[in-house]
C-alpha cells in the first residue's frame, strides 16, 4: 500500500483536498483507507445507544457490526499522542493508498497543504523548508508564500492534478514499517 500524509493548519483546505483526491482515486479503480488525526476528545457513538452504554460502563473496545460497515471504538489508558504506525497497522493491507490527515510530525511522505493566513491571523511558516518528509505543497496562492519552496508546488484547487502528481510518484509513498 501507498501513504501520504497531508499536513498543514487548520483551515487550509486539508479536509476538503483530501475529499477530492479520495474521489479521484477512487474513480480510477483504487481501494482508499484514511486515518484522520482529531486534536479534541472526540465520540462518534451516540448517548444511549447500546455501544455507547457499553463504553460507558467500562468497556475497553467495543466493536459494532452490521452486514454493511464495522467500527471499533477502543478507550485509551492513558493520554499520548497516538502512534501513525501503530494507526496504520489497523487497517487493511489490501488498500491500495491511505490518506493521512494530520501527523504533521509524523515521518510518512507527506503533502505541504498551505494557505495565506486572513488579515489578523499569525504568519503561517513553511513546513516543507525544514522537514524533508514533504515532496510537495499545495496552495491556491503561490505569490503569497513567505519563502521560497524547495519542494514542487501543487494547486490546491485541481484535485485531479494533485491525484496525477500522487499516482506518478507511487514509489516515493510505498509504505514500508518501521518495524
Amino acid at each position: 500500500m501507498k501513504v501520504a500524509g497531508f499536513a498543514g493548519y487548520s483551515g487550509a483546505g486539508k479536509t476538503t483536498l483530501v475529499e477530492a483526491v479520495i474521489a479521484e482515486l477512487r474513480a480510477r479503480g483504487l481501494r482508499v483507507s484514511v486515518v484522520k488525526h482529531a486534536h479534541h476528545r472526540f465520540d462518534i457513538d451516540q448517548p444511549g445507544k447500546d455501544s455507547w452504554r457499553h463504553r460507558q460502563a467500562g468497556a475497553f473496545e467495543v466493536l459494532v457490526v452490521s452486514d454493511q460497515r464495522l467500527a471499533l471504538m477502543r478507550e485509551f489508558e492513558r493520554p499520548g499522542a497516538p502512534d501513525i504506525h501503530a494507526m496504520l497497522a489497523e487497517l487493511d493491507a489490501g488498500v491500495d493508498w491511505v490518506l493521512v490527515e494530520g501527523f504533521k510530525h509524523g515521518d510518512l511522505p507527506k503533502i505541504e497543504v498551505w494557505r495565506a493566513p486572513a488579515a489578523g491571523e499569525a504568519e503561517r511558516p513553511l513546513r516543507c523548508t525544514e522537514d524533508a518528509g514533504v515532496l510537495a505543497l499545495a496552495t491556491d496562492e503561490p505569490g503569497r508564500l513567505p519563502a521560497a519552496v524547495p519542494v514542487p508546488l501543487l494547486d490546491l484547487n485541481q484535485p485531479r492534478a494533485v491525484t496525477d502528481w500522487l499516482i506518478g510518484q507511487g514509489a516515493r509513498f510505498e509504505y514500508r514499517s518501521p518495524e
